[in-house]
């Protein structure tokens, strides 16, 4: 294989169009997870006991996702970066079924099988609702604003 000649070497158009979406989704994610340890480091779950705080924190970022979603997709224009910073970026981090997973394992495996069940239940009940009822009660609030 041969290197390429000077001035032949193209970048394809588009390639970097997204950057300025990944920065975004980066530098709101960092300060999303940040967020979500500090959390956990304000109210750690006892060993073995009911994870309340990332509980908390799950339904609590879903509720603003769900405001968020209404506010940028139908109140008002919003500059094309704040969706991936907000949304995907910060609220992205801050919530985590991952760790939500984790705690489930953690639970089940350490023989509190009855809060881990109401944990694995009640964590996607609870953030469905949260984004559910954010979303329908931001939309109401933007309705009686609006003449």
């Amino acid at each position: 294989m041969t290197a390429p000649e000077p001035g032949t070497l193209r970048v394809r158009p588009g390639r970097w169009a997204q950057a300025p979406v990944v920065a975004a989704v980066s530098v709101g994610g960092g300060a999303g997870a940040a967020a979500r340890y500090a959390a956990s480091l304000w109210g750690p779950a006892p060993a073995n006991g009911f994870p309340w705080t990332i509980f908390w924190v799950n339904v609590a970022g879903c509720a603003l996702i769900g405001v968020l979603m209404v506010a940028v997709t139908e109140f008002r224009a919003a500059h094309p970066l704040l969706r991936p910073f907000l949304g995907t970026g910060v609220l992205g981090g801050f919530t985590t079924f991952s760790t939500y997973a984790v705690d489930v394992h953690g639970l089940l495996d350490g023989g509190k099988v009855g809060p881990g069940l109401v944990y694995l239940a009640a964590t996607p009940v609870a953030a469905l609702a949260a984004v559910w009822s954010a979303a329908s009660a931001t939309r109401r609030a933007v309705r009686r604003r609006q003449p």
